[in-house]
Protein backbone atom coordinates (compact mmCIF):
# COMPACT_ATOMS: atom_id res chain seq x y z
CA UNK A 1 0.00 0.00 0.00
CA UNK A 2 1.06 3.24 -0.56
CA UNK A 3 0.55 5.91 2.21
CA UNK A 4 1.55 8.80 -0.02
CA UNK A 5 -2.73 8.45 -0.93
CA UNK A 6 -3.51 9.38 2.33
CA UNK A 7 -0.64 12.53 3.04
CA UNK A 8 -1.50 13.89 -0.37
CA UNK A 9 -5.37 13.01 0.35
CA UNK A 10 -4.87 14.55 4.02
CA UNK A 11 -3.95 17.69 2.05
CA UNK A 12 -6.16 17.81 -0.45
CA UNK A 13 -9.00 17.92 2.32
CA UNK A 14 -7.71 20.43 4.90
CA UNK A 15 -6.41 22.87 1.72
CA UNK A 16 -10.19 22.54 -0.09
CA UNK A 17 -11.65 25.89 0.95
CA UNK A 18 -8.63 27.74 0.40
CA UNK A 19 -7.31 26.63 -3.12
CA UNK A 20 -11.62 26.79 -3.94
CA UNK A 21 -13.48 29.06 -1.79
CA UNK A 22 -15.58 26.08 -1.47
CA UNK A 23 -16.27 22.70 0.50
CA UNK A 24 -16.38 20.69 -2.37
CA UNK A 25 -12.24 19.86 -3.96
CA UNK A 26 -12.31 17.96 -0.75
CA UNK A 27 -14.01 15.29 -2.45
CA UNK A 28 -10.96 13.99 -4.28
CA UNK A 29 -8.42 14.04 -1.41
CA UNK A 30 -11.66 11.90 0.56
CA UNK A 31 -11.97 9.68 -2.36
CA UNK A 32 -8.21 9.07 -2.64
CA UNK A 33 -8.08 7.98 1.50
CA UNK A 34 -10.88 5.78 0.34
CA UNK A 35 -8.93 4.64 -2.36
CA UNK A 36 -6.00 3.32 -0.24
CA UNK A 37 -8.73 1.58 2.83
CA UNK A 38 -10.74 0.31 0.37
CA UNK A 39 -7.83 -1.73 -1.70
CA UNK A 40 -6.19 -2.95 2.19
CA UNK A 41 -9.60 -3.97 3.95
CA UNK A 42 -10.72 -6.19 1.03
CA UNK A 43 -9.59 -8.90 -0.87
CA UNK A 44 -8.74 -7.94 -4.55
CA UNK A 45 -6.46 -9.66 -6.88
CA UNK A 46 -2.99 -7.64 -7.35
CA UNK A 47 -4.54 -6.36 -11.02
CA UNK A 48 -7.52 -4.99 -9.55
CA UNK A 49 -5.89 -3.49 -6.73
CA UNK A 50 -3.17 -2.11 -8.66
CA UNK A 51 -5.48 -0.33 -10.93
CA UNK A 52 -7.68 0.99 -8.15
CA UNK A 53 -4.32 2.60 -6.84
CA UNK A 54 -3.28 3.76 -10.33
CA UNK A 55 -6.68 5.41 -10.76
CA UNK A 56 -6.47 7.28 -7.41
CA UNK A 57 -2.92 8.06 -8.04
CA UNK A 58 -3.76 9.86 -11.60
CA UNK A 59 -6.74 11.51 -9.67
CA UNK A 60 -4.49 13.18 -7.07
CA UNK A 61 -1.66 14.42 -9.89
CA UNK A 62 -5.14 16.41 -11.68
CA UNK A 63 -6.67 17.54 -8.28
CA UNK A 64 -3.80 17.07 -5.89
CA UNK A 65 -1.35 19.88 -4.35
CA UNK A 66 2.34 20.37 -6.27
CA UNK A 67 3.79 23.01 -3.72
CA UNK A 68 5.79 21.78 -0.42
CA UNK A 69 3.56 20.47 1.78
CA UNK A 70 2.40 22.69 4.98
CA UNK A 71 2.95 19.79 7.22
CA UNK A 72 6.61 19.73 5.81
CA UNK A 73 6.74 23.32 7.45
CA UNK A 74 6.58 23.00 11.11
CA UNK A 75 6.18 20.56 13.67
CA UNK A 76 3.71 17.61 13.49
CA UNK A 77 0.85 17.91 16.14
CA UNK A 78 0.69 14.95 18.64
CA UNK A 79 -1.96 12.40 17.01
CA UNK A 80 -3.89 12.41 20.30
CA UNK A 81 -4.33 16.84 19.96
CA UNK A 82 -5.05 16.35 16.21
CA UNK A 83 -7.87 13.42 16.78
CA UNK A 84 -9.10 15.57 19.74
CA UNK A 85 -9.48 18.93 17.53
CA UNK A 86 -10.96 17.14 14.99
CA UNK A 87 -13.73 15.58 16.90
CA UNK A 88 -14.71 18.54 19.55
CA UNK A 89 -15.57 20.49 15.77
CA UNK A 90 -17.70 17.11 14.30
CA UNK A 91 -19.39 17.46 17.76
CA UNK A 92 -20.36 20.82 17.12
CA UNK A 93 -21.95 19.91 13.42
CA UNK A 94 -22.79 16.34 13.49
CA UNK A 95 -26.25 16.63 15.78
CA UNK A 96 -27.84 18.12 12.15
CA UNK A 97 -28.43 17.11 8.89
CA UNK A 98 -25.70 19.41 6.62
CA UNK A 99 -25.17 18.90 2.92
CA UNK A 100 -26.09 15.18 3.28
CA UNK A 101 -23.23 14.28 5.91
CA UNK A 102 -19.94 15.64 4.06
CA UNK A 103 -18.65 16.90 7.17
CA UNK A 104 -19.12 13.78 8.93
CA UNK A 105 -17.26 12.03 5.77
CA UNK A 106 -14.81 14.75 4.95
CA UNK A 107 -14.07 14.13 9.37
CA UNK A 108 -14.10 10.42 9.61
CA UNK A 109 -11.55 9.84 6.79
CA UNK A 110 -9.57 12.19 7.83
CA UNK A 111 -9.19 10.85 11.20
CA UNK A 112 -9.02 7.20 9.78
CA UNK A 113 -6.03 8.46 7.51
CA UNK A 114 -4.39 10.23 10.89
CA UNK A 115 -4.62 7.18 12.80
CA UNK A 116 -3.39 4.88 10.25
CA UNK A 117 -0.19 7.23 9.80
CA UNK A 118 -0.07 7.45 13.76
CA UNK A 119 -0.14 11.41 13.15
CA UNK A 120 -0.17 13.64 10.40
CA UNK A 121 -0.68 17.39 10.16
CA UNK A 122 0.91 20.79 11.63
CA UNK A 123 -1.04 22.91 13.96
CA UNK A 124 -1.72 25.39 10.91
CA UNK A 125 -3.32 21.99 9.07
CA UNK A 126 -5.26 21.14 11.75
CA UNK A 127 -6.72 24.21 12.11
CA UNK A 128 -8.05 23.98 8.84
CA UNK A 129 -9.76 20.94 9.13
CA UNK A 130 -11.28 21.95 12.14
CA UNK A 131 -12.56 25.23 9.92
CA UNK A 132 -13.71 23.09 7.10
CA UNK A 133 -16.10 21.19 9.39
CA UNK A 134 -17.51 24.10 11.34
CA UNK A 135 -18.07 25.72 7.83
CA UNK A 136 -20.82 23.13 7.69
CA UNK A 137 -22.70 25.08 10.75
CA UNK A 138 -26.15 26.52 9.99
CA UNK A 139 -25.67 25.05 6.01
CA UNK A 140 -28.85 23.21 4.03
CA UNK A 141 -29.78 19.21 4.54
CA UNK A 142 -28.23 19.35 0.48
CA UNK A 143 -29.56 21.12 -2.31
CA UNK A 144 -31.43 17.90 -4.22
CA UNK A 145 -34.46 16.35 -3.38
CA UNK A 146 -37.57 14.29 -4.80
CA UNK A 147 -40.60 14.14 -3.50
CA UNK A 148 -39.47 17.21 -0.47
CA UNK A 149 -37.70 20.27 0.12
CA UNK A 150 -34.87 21.74 2.12
CA UNK A 151 -37.81 23.14 4.28
CA UNK A 152 -39.74 19.95 5.05
CA UNK A 153 -36.45 18.24 6.00
CA UNK A 154 -35.93 20.80 8.49
CA UNK A 155 -39.15 20.05 10.37
CA UNK A 156 -39.20 16.00 9.51
CA UNK A 157 -39.48 14.42 12.93
CA UNK A 158 -38.60 11.08 13.42
CA UNK A 159 -40.95 8.41 15.17
CA UNK A 160 -42.21 4.91 15.41
CA UNK A 161 -44.59 4.87 12.26
CA UNK A 162 -40.97 4.99 10.54
CA UNK A 163 -40.04 1.55 11.78
CA UNK A 164 -36.27 2.28 12.22
CA UNK A 165 -34.56 -0.66 13.78
CA UNK A 166 -32.82 0.40 17.36
CA UNK A 167 -29.25 1.18 16.08
CA UNK A 168 -26.12 0.42 19.05
CA UNK A 169 -23.32 0.27 16.61
CA UNK A 170 -22.30 -0.15 13.11
CA UNK A 171 -23.41 -3.71 12.46
CA UNK A 172 -27.34 -2.79 12.73
CA UNK A 173 -26.82 0.94 10.88
CA UNK A 174 -24.98 -1.41 8.01
CA UNK A 175 -27.98 -3.78 7.80
CA UNK A 176 -30.70 -0.91 8.10
CA UNK A 177 -28.52 0.93 5.21
CA UNK A 178 -28.22 -2.47 2.91
CA UNK A 179 -32.08 -2.91 3.19
CA UNK A 180 -32.96 0.65 2.92
CA UNK A 181 -30.87 0.36 -0.70
CA UNK A 182 -32.07 -2.97 -1.84
CA UNK A 183 -35.89 -1.54 -1.18
CA UNK A 184 -35.54 0.98 -3.80
CA UNK A 185 -37.85 -0.05 -7.08
CA UNK A 186 -35.87 2.06 -9.58
CA UNK A 187 -32.59 4.53 -9.33
CA UNK A 188 -32.97 7.19 -11.35
CA UNK A 189 -29.86 8.97 -12.71
CA UNK A 190 -29.37 12.18 -10.62
CA UNK A 191 -28.32 14.34 -7.78
CA UNK A 192 -31.45 14.20 -5.92
CA UNK A 193 -31.43 10.00 -6.35
CA UNK A 194 -28.51 8.17 -7.30
CA UNK A 195 -26.35 10.95 -5.64
CA UNK A 196 -28.03 10.97 -2.51
CA UNK A 197 -28.20 6.94 -2.42
CA UNK A 198 -24.53 6.89 -2.61
CA UNK A 199 -24.01 9.12 0.10
CA UNK A 200 -26.52 6.86 2.08
CA UNK A 201 -23.45 4.43 1.89
CA UNK A 202 -21.01 7.03 2.36
CA UNK A 203 -22.54 9.05 5.98
CA UNK A 204 -23.73 6.00 7.41
CA UNK A 205 -20.03 4.72 6.69
CA UNK A 206 -18.52 7.72 8.33
CA UNK A 207 -20.98 7.26 11.34
CA UNK A 208 -19.50 3.69 11.76
CA UNK A 209 -15.63 4.61 11.27
CA UNK A 210 -16.30 6.93 14.65
CA UNK A 211 -17.46 4.28 16.29
CA UNK A 212 -14.93 2.01 15.56
CA UNK A 213 -12.42 4.37 15.85
CA UNK A 214 -13.65 4.92 19.47
CA UNK A 215 -16.01 7.56 19.39
CA UNK A 216 -19.38 6.21 20.36
CA UNK A 217 -20.46 9.40 21.14
CA UNK A 218 -20.62 10.48 18.06
CA UNK A 219 -21.54 7.81 16.23
CA UNK A 220 -24.60 7.96 18.60
CA UNK A 221 -24.88 11.93 18.10
CA UNK A 222 -24.65 11.41 14.11
CA UNK A 223 -27.45 8.39 14.08
CA UNK A 224 -31.02 11.21 14.14
CA UNK A 225 -29.35 13.42 11.04
CA UNK A 226 -28.60 10.47 9.04
CA UNK A 227 -32.35 8.81 9.58
CA UNK A 228 -34.14 12.10 8.56
CA UNK A 229 -31.95 11.52 5.52
CA UNK A 230 -33.10 7.61 5.14
CA UNK A 231 -36.73 9.35 5.84
CA UNK A 232 -36.35 11.68 2.83
CA UNK A 233 -35.07 9.18 0.24
CA UNK A 234 -37.99 7.12 1.40
CA UNK A 235 -40.26 9.64 -0.13
CA UNK A 236 -38.73 9.17 -3.53
CA UNK A 237 -40.14 5.21 -3.72
CA UNK A 238 -43.42 6.59 -3.40
CA UNK A 239 -43.80 7.75 -7.10
CA UNK A 240 -42.02 5.58 -9.47
CA UNK A 241 -42.46 4.46 -13.25
CA UNK A 242 -44.29 6.22 -16.02
CA UNK A 243 -47.10 7.42 -13.67
CA UNK A 244 -45.15 8.27 -10.76
CA UNK A 245 -45.81 12.22 -9.80
CA UNK A 246 -42.55 13.50 -9.28
CA UNK A 247 -41.93 16.65 -7.55
CA UNK A 248 -38.57 18.08 -7.56
CA UNK A 249 -35.99 20.61 -5.95
CA UNK A 250 -32.97 20.99 -7.44
CA UNK A 251 -30.47 23.59 -9.13
CA UNK A 252 -29.53 20.57 -11.43
CA UNK A 253 -31.75 17.91 -12.43
CA UNK A 254 -35.02 18.34 -14.56
CA UNK A 255 -38.25 15.94 -15.41
CA UNK A 256 -38.06 13.51 -17.00
CA UNK A 257 -35.85 11.77 -14.87
CA UNK A 258 -33.80 9.05 -16.30
CA UNK A 259 -32.46 5.77 -15.29
CA UNK A 260 -29.47 5.15 -14.20
CA UNK A 261 -27.17 2.80 -16.14
CA UNK A 262 -26.52 -0.61 -14.45
CA UNK A 263 -23.00 -1.61 -14.45
CA UNK A 264 -22.63 -5.16 -15.59
CA UNK A 265 -18.39 -5.28 -13.19
CA UNK A 266 -18.67 -4.86 -9.65
CA UNK A 267 -15.60 -2.73 -8.62
CA UNK A 268 -13.65 -5.99 -7.05
CA UNK A 269 -13.42 -7.24 -10.46
CA UNK A 270 -10.76 -6.01 -13.08
CA UNK A 271 -13.04 -5.74 -15.72
CA UNK A 272 -14.53 -2.53 -13.21
CA UNK A 273 -11.67 -0.79 -13.85
CA UNK A 274 -11.03 -1.36 -17.43
CA UNK A 275 -13.81 1.26 -18.30
CA UNK A 276 -12.65 4.77 -18.39
CA UNK A 277 -13.09 6.29 -15.24
CA UNK A 278 -10.66 9.68 -15.93
CA UNK A 279 -13.36 11.33 -18.41
CA UNK A 280 -15.68 11.28 -15.95
CA UNK A 281 -13.57 12.63 -13.69
CA UNK A 282 -13.31 9.93 -11.27
CA UNK A 283 -16.85 10.70 -10.22
CA UNK A 284 -15.39 13.43 -8.01
CA UNK A 285 -14.17 10.99 -5.90
CA UNK A 286 -17.09 9.03 -5.11
CA UNK A 287 -15.99 5.90 -7.95
CA UNK A 288 -13.41 4.91 -4.85
CA UNK A 289 -15.78 6.29 -1.73
CA UNK A 290 -19.08 4.41 -2.72
CA UNK A 291 -17.34 1.08 -3.25
CA UNK A 292 -15.50 1.53 -0.31
CA UNK A 293 -18.64 2.35 1.56
CA UNK A 294 -20.75 -0.77 0.38
CA UNK A 295 -17.98 -3.33 1.16
CA UNK A 296 -17.67 -2.19 4.73
CA UNK A 297 -21.60 -2.43 5.25
CA UNK A 298 -21.57 -5.74 3.33
CA UNK A 299 -18.85 -7.15 5.80
CA UNK A 300 -21.43 -5.99 8.86
CA UNK A 301 -24.35 -6.96 7.56
CA UNK A 302 -26.39 -9.84 5.66
CA UNK A 303 -26.27 -8.49 1.81
CA UNK A 304 -28.99 -9.68 -0.08
CA UNK A 305 -29.03 -9.88 -3.63
CA UNK A 306 -31.34 -6.64 -3.62
CA UNK A 307 -28.72 -4.45 -2.48
CA UNK A 308 -26.09 -6.03 -4.56
CA UNK A 309 -27.95 -5.29 -7.84
CA UNK A 310 -28.70 -1.24 -7.09
CA UNK A 311 -25.65 -0.97 -6.01
CA UNK A 312 -24.58 -1.37 -9.54
CA UNK A 313 -26.90 1.48 -10.47
CA UNK A 314 -24.91 3.66 -8.49
CA UNK A 315 -21.30 2.81 -9.68
CA UNK A 316 -21.78 2.79 -13.10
Amino acid sequence: MDRRLLEEGLRVIVSSRERTGDLWHAHYGAGAIAAYFWVRENRLSSLAAGSVTAEAKAMLRKHGIDEEPQSARGEMLEREEAEARITEALDRTIGELHWVGHQAIYGALTLKAIRELDGWGTEQDIERMVELIDSFEKTIPGRSWLNTTVKEIRTLQIDDTDEFPRIDGPEQLSRLILDELGAFPAIYQAESHHDLIGHMLTYGHALNILHELGYPALFHKGIPPFLTMIKALRLSREAVGEDGQWTLQSPVDVLPLVPAERSTALPHELEYWLTDRRSRDWNAGHVFKFPFSFYHHTRNGNSFPESWENFRYIIA
